[in-house]
């Protein structure tokens, strides 16, 4: 590791990622939040899906005040997060066939929908299988991850395929094999992952293409506003009564 302190390397690193994927991805980019303005004023519904931390940048797009109301999480019991003990028994369900499937059946998502799929490695078969089947449905599929995971890794999925192969639309994270960006002589394994950092800024850059589309079409974007600041509560309100059939995260 170079001059500079570990939060200096890191906060180059991450930059560095952030340019790459600014530049290199901006066409899918552009390409991704156009499919979802398509789908918002088709009348389709739009979801965000992510195992493990990879569900956290969905999870980020999901009732969050500047974004899409229309966006939901498409949630696979004990793969959210770190939300199962032990935290193993999420990574184990990644690798299980047919989840997937079970999941999408008894969801809401269905043809003329829109899906994000998050996946760092892309080679788990949750992941693998959710495109599979969501795009037998009927269903677009853009597909978030690590390109470089394909090229060096074996496919954990029964088709030796990976999230990649399954899309409508891949946005590259740029992200290296073993999400680490920093190694230093007195620690034996690498460490600092950039993924969360750079897969969440994908997402709000997708989420704001999708936005200013819609506003370029016309079509008012149905946002969500901060319940902090005066009058948000009220804007919400009205959004959600606007498109409440097509928001699944309230009762």
């Amino acid at each position: 590791m170079s001059d500079g302190t570990p939060a200096d390397l890191f906060f180059d690193a991450a930059i560095g990622l952030l340019q790459r994927v600014r530049e290199e991805e901006a066409a899918a980019i552009t390409a991704a939040g156009t499919l979802l303005a398509d789908t918002v004023t088709a009348g389709g519904r739009l979801f965000a899906f992510g195992a493990g931390h990879s569900s956290l940048a969905a999870q980020d797009v999901v009732y969050r005040a500047g974004g899409l109301a229309l966006m939901n999480l498409l949630a696979v019991p004990g793969v959210v997060g770190v939300d199962v003990t032990p935290a193993t028994l999420g990574s184990a369900l990644e690798r299980v066939d047919g989840l997937a499937s079970a999941v999408l059946d008894t969801s809401p998502v269905r043809a003329g929908d829109a899906l994000v799929i998050i996946s760092l490695s892309g080679r788990n078969a949750l992941p693998v299988e959710m495109a599979l089947s969501a795009r037998a449905l009927g269903v677009k599929v853009i597909g978030v991850t690590s390109v470089a995971y394909a090229a060096q890794t074996r496919s954990r999925h029964t088709s030796g395929t990976f999230l990649k192969d399954h899309c409508d639309i891949v946005l590259d994270s740029k992200i290296a094999v073993g999400d680490a960006e920093l190694t230093l002589d007195t620690i034996p394994a690498p460490f600092a992952p950039a993924s969360t950092v750079v897969t969440s800024a994908l997402m709000q850059a997708v989420v704001a293409t999708a936005a200013a589309t819609l506003a370029g079409c016309g079509i008012e974007p149905p946002l969500l506003r901060s319940g902090n600041v005066d009058g948000g509560h009220d804007w919400n309100a009205r959004v959600m009564e606007e498109y409440g059939d097509r928001i699944f995260y309230r009762h």
